[in-house]
């Protein structure tokens, strides 16, 4: 298999504020065709690590940036590498004037002009289902089109790498998902590569090919969506990427991966590497909890404990259950299947889980 080329290298990356280091980043790169998500809580360094890459910021001594192997350490490096990305913010902060100038400022600071400058204009006004509106002022826009405009304004630069700073936040639904539906599909077809920060993990899992984690300015994890929200590094990724249950354990046994572990006064089967006489934290998700009102016999779930439903919450579509099965431990279900097995707060279920579905991280 042929090794993807390398869009983006850097390395040495610090920001300070105030004398202290609010980012700190030995290395991160970025592959063609990558379209990687950043999350992690507010003030992690997300924006701060985008607008370092762009030199908007200023970073410390020892920092370096190339770009498809060129190093950006000159003005003009950093000109031509910036005439070939594009950003979107969460702001659309656009000019005042109408639909069709926006779109075609990032062009013309690029020096197209005349016919290729409409055509590229209207192709993505198009794109981005903006043609009747071309003539309208930017300030009679709604939130949403707004959003389009900005994008439409970044794409039609034809960048080869494009940064996103939340740029749907506060946006309903149907918009979002509109507009993300409209924004994936462009760089599909182009190829373009992409980094997006995102406090919607949802978002992240559709739309990248990787995650990267942040965390007090570094970075704590990066890999595909299915090991960051299933295989968490820490307790603090767990948690973050909706790991409900974290129990403390100790390791009973181990055979050819197959565990043991001790939570508590009960004992639970997973798969993993730690050692007998280990401690660690079980990480269990939710929707992998499986909830019934008879022992489940034929099932391949090798946990299987009786517990009592201690508090049911709204969880968008879903019902989220508080159980007590001995240990705490956190399911969901569908409203329809709640109501059908005539589960009630305070009744008692049996609740089941694959050794599979547990995630041990060792304690450090």
């Amino acid at each position: 298999m042929t090794t993807p080329a390398k869009v983006l290298e850097l390395s040495g990356l610090t920001v300070q504020r105030g004398g202290a280091a609010i980012l700190e980043i030995p290395a991160f790169s970025l592959n063609e065709h990558d379209f990687v998500s950043l999350i992690g809580p507010n003030g992690a360094g997300k924006t701060t690590l985008l607008l370092a890459i762009m030199g908007l910021i200023q970073a410390g001594g020892g920092f370096s940036l190339s770009y498809r192997g060129s190093a950006v350490d000159s003005a003009a490096a950093q000109l031509a590498f910036r005439r070939r990305i594009a950003m979107v913010l969460q702001e659309p902060l656009l000019f005042d004037t109408t639909v069709y100038e926006n779109v075609a400022s990032g062009l013309k600071i690029r020096g197209v002009g005349g016919r290729e400058l409409k055509e590229r204009v209207y192709a993505y006004l198009e794109r981005f289902k903006l043609v009747e509106m071309a003539k309208r002022s930017a300030r009679k826009l709604s939130g949403g089109e707004a959003r389009r405009v900005s994008l439409a304004r970044a794409f039609a630069v034809e960048p080869e790498l494009i940064f996103f700073d939340e740029p749907f936040a506060n946006l309903d639904p149907p918009t979002r998902q509109a507009l993300t539906e409209d924004m994936d599909r462009v760089i599909r077809e182009r190829g373009i590569a992409a980094i997006l920060v995102t406090h919607d993990q949802s978002e992240a899992l559709r739309l990248s090919n990787r995650v990267v984690v942040l965390h007090a300015g570094s970075i704590v994890q990066d890999g595909t969506p299915a090991a960051v929200m299933n295989a968490p590094v820490n307790e603090f990724v767990a948690n973050f990427v909706g790991m409900e249950t974290i129990l403390e354990a100790v390791v009973l046994a181990n055979h050819e991966q197959q565990m043991t572990l001790k939570v508590g006064d009960h004992e639970l089967d997973a798969i993993g590497e730690q050692q007998p006489g280990e401690e660690a934290y079980c990480c269990i998700r939710p929707e992998n909890v499986t909830v019934s009102i008879d022992p489940p016999y034929s099932t391949s779930a090798r946990n299987v404990f009786k517990a009592r439903i201690v508090e049911t919450a709204p969880f968008g579509p879903l019902l989220r259950l508080r159980l007590d099965c001995g240990f705490p431990l956190t399911s969901y279900v569908t409203r329809e299947s709640f109501a059908k097995l005539g589960l009630i707060q305070g009744g008692t279920v049996f609740a089941s889980f694959k050794a599979s579905s547990v995630h041990p991280i060792t304690k450090r």
